[in-house]
């Protein structure tokens, strides 16, 4: 128990600071998140991923909080997940080669031996889902690392009902680590995760909900980590209603994400980013309730029910049209004006 606080507070602590000191390398090589009004330096997602594996790591070496069997290969997977998202940061690789690493590193994390061989298919494809989703949902200021907290402590609590320490104390961790990004994130943001950051949090999040569910009934166990990552979920879903009729571009970003459309809508930043936390708590709350029988099944058909009809309402808020992804200017003069640009704001 005691470990767990000091364990949180440094994370915090330590991300925060880490963030701020990688800002300026990350400006100086042009590790930028352009798809704000104002470039952001990726900053955060190193620190987060740096931070949440040495912590855990040295609990773990120490014999402090054992992570226990699965879970070191977890956050090893996690770490390399990370690591080619920072690769994606750095020189735009196509949208296929961080959702294939994903899907190996998912395939080489899932019980199988608890799941079954269909379940465990189900499940590699669960993680690469939830990844991807929670790497788009990283289109404005403090909404990922917000929604990261509140359903990293969620999944915490479901395998500490459990009995899953090693599981428990890594989220916790992990939620610690986003919080004292989110320092740096809060409207206006002054870093990003980017796809190493979101990619980490998203994979280290859906395969913990895999390990915690794992052994439990398949169609439970959906209903559960649906309602952990709700607001996940929720935002995937309408950017797929919106794109696939139109036969857009899924891999591309673009301005019809929930923040996007809630903004549209009149909601400040703040506000967009505090009502789609209390989304993102309120469907936590269902799903650990749910996880330790609380709460029947049909809570989780609410929480489904809410985000179905949030989904089809926010669909008809009109975007503008999502453009082609935009390539990395190659030469140094384009280069320098960005940097001179982003300085002066």
């Amino acid at each position: 128990m005691l470990y767990g606080i000091t364990a949180t507070a440094i994370a915090l602590l330590l991300v925060a600071l880490l963030t701020e000191l990688l800002r300026f390398p990350a400006l100086r090589l042009g590790i930028l998140d352009r798809r704000r009004r104002r470039a952001v330096p990726l900053s955060g997602g190193v620190a987060v991923v740096l931070v949440t594996g040495l912590v855990a790591a040295v609990g773990d070496a120490a014999g402090i909080a054992p992570l226990g069997t699965g879970v070191g290969t977890l956050l090893a997977a996690g770490a390399c997940v990370g690591a080619l998202g920072l690769a994606a940061d750095v020189w735009r690789l196509r949208w296929w080669i961080p959702l294939a690493g994903t899907a190996v590193a998912a395939a080489l994390v899932v019980p199988y031996e608890e799941t079954g061989v269909p379940g465990g298919l189900l499940a590699v494809g669960w993680v690469v889902g939830l990844t991807a989703a929670f790497r788009g949902l990283d289109h404005a200021d403090g909404l990922a690392g917000t929604v990261g907290v509140v359903t990293a402590f969620g999944v915490a609590a479901c395998a500490a009902a459990e009995l899953m320490d090693g599981i428990a104390v890594l989220l916790g961790v992990l939620a610690a680590a986003l919080a004292g990004f989110l320092v740096h994130n809060w409207h206006p943001a002054r870093a990003a995760l980017g796809a190493c950051g979101s990619l980490f949090a998203g994979f280290v999040l859906a395969s913990a909900a895999v390990f915690v569910r794992a052994g439990h009934a398949a169609g439970a166990s959906a209903g559960v980590v649906f309602a952990l990552t709700a607001v996940v979920c929720a935002d995937a879903a309408l950017v797929v209603l919106a794109r696939w009729p139109a036969r857009r571009p899924l891999a591309c970003g673009g301005p019809d994400h929930l923040g996007h459309r809630l903004r549209r809508l009149g909601l400040a930043p703040r506000a967009v980013t505090l009502l789609l936390g209390v989304g993102a708590l309120g469907g936590v709350l269902v799903g650990v309730c749910a996880h330790t029988g609380w709460a029947s099944g049909g809570a989780v058909l609410w929480v489904a029910a809410v985000a179905a009809v949030a989904v089809l309402a926010l669909v008809r808020v009109p975007v503008p049209p999502v453009s082609p992804p935009r390539q990395r200017s190659s030469t140094a003069s384009a280069q320098v004006s960005e940097r001179l640009r982003v300085r002066n704001g």
